[in-house]
């Protein structure tokens, strides 16, 4: 993709601006991928067997491209404001950034989360749960209650609970690390009544751990012998939650591109 493209994509008025920063990341299951700008930059690939395959030298040139493309943007944006790289002390900055990591991966918020992947990874690998590695994945062909609100109160399928947790389970925690790094830097008072990044990324992981905690519910009707490990995960799940809107009081109420608005303006 070239930077031109890139550009006319950018002034499509029918593409939602930012929808893609306060998603799920599930495209196959989502209404609005004809409005959003992600999806539309990577339809080419997508719809190209060898261009989406990691092994294929196809896959390499397409991904080549989109760097240079986003390079001479980058280069382009900085000179019309002014921007000299070769001033940003980058050692500095590593630095600080670095710190940052450390801050931000120690967080209560952050810890709980890893917690739980780790909690279902070793859930679905311990010797209560052997026959779901024959489970099938969802088709996606159909969108399910649990995706059309933010929460799900059933009915599913066995298949539909296990892709939810798995497809969460990690995401959780990348959506609260960008959540906590983004309330320690110093936001300048101009943008203190602008709608916060921290606060969009902890509401979609917010809206994770609803639909994780929904998915786990469901789960004892598939398994009730093993009631208690799961009740432990769904607690640890409810903790975490508690936690994170505490400490994002604003979360639930951030209004996320297209997801959130009025229909009529989208």
């Amino acid at each position: 993709m070239k930077k031109e493209e890139i550009k006319k994509l950018a002034k499509n008025k029918d593409l939602i601006p930012g929808i893609y920063n306060y998603c799920d990341r599930w495209c196959e299951r989502c209404a609005f991928t004809s409005r959003c700008m992600n999806f539309e930059m990577s339809r080419k690939y997508t719809d190209d067997p060898a261009a989406a395959d990691i092994s294929n030298e196809k896959f390499w040139q397409n991904l080549s491209e989109i760097f240079k493309a986003t390079r001479d943007l980058l280069e382009e944006s900085a000179e019309e404001l002014g921007i000299d790289f070769d001033a940003i002390d980058f050692e500095e900055t590593s630095r600080e950034e670095g710190i940052k990591d450390k801050i931000v991966q120690n967080h209560e918020c952050c810890r709980a989360a890893k917690k739980y992947y780790e909690m279902v990874d070793a859930f679905f690998e311990s010797e209560y749960m052997p026959s779901l590695h024959l489970v099938d994945k969802a088709d996606g062909k159909n969108t399910p209650e649990w995706q059309k609100n933010d929460t799900f109160d059933g009915p599913a399928t066995l298949d539909e609970m296990v892709e939810i947790i798995y497809w969460y389970h990690h995401f959780i925690y990348v959506k609260l690390m960008r959540s906590v790094r983004g309330i320690l830097g110093n936001a300048s008072e101009m943008w203190e009544d602008f709608p916060k990044d921290s606060d969009g990324s902890a509401k979609v992981a917010l809206i994770a751990i609803d639909r994780s905690m929904a998915a786990w519910g469901n789960m004892h009707n598939y398994f009730p012998a093993y009631q208690d490990q799961i009740l432990s995960i769904i607690m640890h799940l409810d903790r975490l939650r508690r936690r994170v809107e505490k400490i994002f009081p604003a979360a639930r109420n951030f209004i996320r591109p297209g997801f959130d608005e009025p229909s009529d303006k989208c």
